[in-house]
């Protein structure tokens, strides 16, 4: 059980960090592309919210999909769909042909991190699941601290577009190597510790199928819409410096592109450290006592606060050393948050429901993800400045915390609660 465990982890690790590695790449080639095709500010910042708008809304499918087809088959499916989209950026001739690649990269994306919340929920017992997915989470400030600095040499030396094509063929390797590795999870094979482990005395895993009815009741519950709500305020700010940190670091602070393609990169290693961090503290509160939900909920709400704290002194700091500290403080309680709510949104789900309710959540938060990089280019180009739209970052994270508050319960859903009866079914 336990080297299965960290295989399953290691490749969810891995594949994570290339999806936010494949996001990336369009922020890291920020000035060459928007000097190639001739694009204004504010038409990068519709571009770089192309990939979300399609990701938000096929995440509503993509979370009832792992729970219904499992796991092993939708990763495999999805990671061939976005290679072929982010292959394809590389032969781009117009705006128009951009925006449509990202937008199926955002289609092909939507399963992963849906399958990661499965996944966790499957393999692990709930005492032990948030610093998983704590580490499955952090690999989206990983894979975008490592973007820039990997990406940046490959870009200078041979060009943009080949730099969208290694992320393909990279892509296509791990397509292969997820199926030929990962097994989805059979209770009835279980060795007699390891169903002890996952389910407890006399526990036995849920069977019931996941029904179309049963995924809608999900949206009654208040607890679905204070993870949606909640979510939104986290992504929004997450993602208005994944699209626009370079960008920031260039127009804003004035370095140069190969200083920050180092610079850019040192904010999301901090918010690496900040999603285990996160995510090992909420399964130590659970384990001396505090609920699942109660120490899911504290952790995340306190990183949110924080989180917004940090991009309100960004803004307002005329130093670029105590900025890039600002914005590190701000990626590591980001990703702390973000990693303990989808670890509450598991916690809130009942177990046939985990990927669909992770889902939902990450809905909220990328409709939040794809309004950012949009605002923050009209706002700069309106302004000439980031400081507005890094204080709106700022008020959008403290309303949403509030959400957290307000919207989660202390119990989680109960399945009898979401799971139609035979009638209705």
């Amino acid at each position: 059980m336990r080297r299965t465990q960290n295989i399953n982890l290691l490749l969810i690790f891995l594949i994570c960090t290339v999806s936010y590695m494949d996001r990336g790449t369009l922020a890291v080639a920020n000035p060459l592309i928007r000097q190639d095709l001739g694009l204004s500010v504010a038409e990068m910042g519709v571009l770089l919210s192309a990939f979300l708008w399609p990701y938000a809304f096929s995440l509503l499918l993509a979370g009832p999909i792992v729970d219904h087809v499992k796991p092993r088959r939708v990763l495999v499916a999805a990671l061939i769909v976005w290679s072929i989209a982010q292959g394809a950026a590389g032969f781009v001739g117009s705006y128009l042909q951009f925006i449509l690649t990202r937008a199926f990269l955002g289609v092909g994306e939507a399963p992963v991190f849906p399958t990661a919340s499965r996944v966790t929920k499957d393999w692990y017992h709930e005492t032990d699941q948030a610093l998983r997915v704590g580490i499955w989470n952090g690999a989206s400030s990983f894979g975008t601290a490592i973007a820039p600095a990997l990406l940046t040499p490959v870009m200078l030396i041979y060009g943009w577009r080949w730099m969208f094509m290694l992320m393909a063929v990279i892509g296509f390797i791990f397509a292969g190597v997820w199926y030929g590795v990962y097994r989805d999870l059979d209770a009835d094979a279980l060795a007699p510790n390891d169903h002890h482990y996952l389910y407890g005395e006399g526990g036995a895993p849920e069977t019931q199928s996941l029904h179309a009815a049963g995924w809608s009741r999900l949206f009654g519950f208040r607890a679905t819409w204070g993870l949606i709500l909640g979510f939104f305020g986290n992504v929004y700010v997450g993602w208005m410096f994944t699209a626009w940190l370079p960008g920031y670091l260039e127009i804003q602070r004035h370095m140069s592109i190969p200083k920050t393609g180092l610079v850019a990169s040192v904010p999301f290693l901090f918010g690496l450290l900040g999603s285990m961090s996160g995510g090992w503290l909420a399964d130590r509160l659970a384990k001396r006592g505090m609920t699942t939900i109660g120490s899911r909920k504290l952790l995340t709400v306190i990183g949110m606060v924080v989180m917004s704290a940090g991009t309100i002194v960004a803004a307002e700091t005329p130093s670029n050393l105590l900025a890039v500290v600002s914005i590190s403080v701000t990626m590591f309680f980001s990703l702390s948050s973000s990693g303990t709510s989808w670890a509450l949104s598991s916690a809130c789900a009942p177990p046939v429901y985990a990927a669909s309710m992770g889902a939902i959540m990450d809905f909220g938060g990328f409709i939040g993800g794809a309004l950012a990089p949009t605002i923050t280019g009209f706002i700069v180009q309106a302004t000439g400045s980031f400081t507005p739209a890094l204080l709106v970052a700022g008020a959008i994270g403290l309303v949403s915390s509030a959400m957290y508050v307000v919207g989660i319960p202390a119990e989680p859903i109960r399945s009898e609660a979401v799971t139609p009866l035979p009638s209705q079914a």
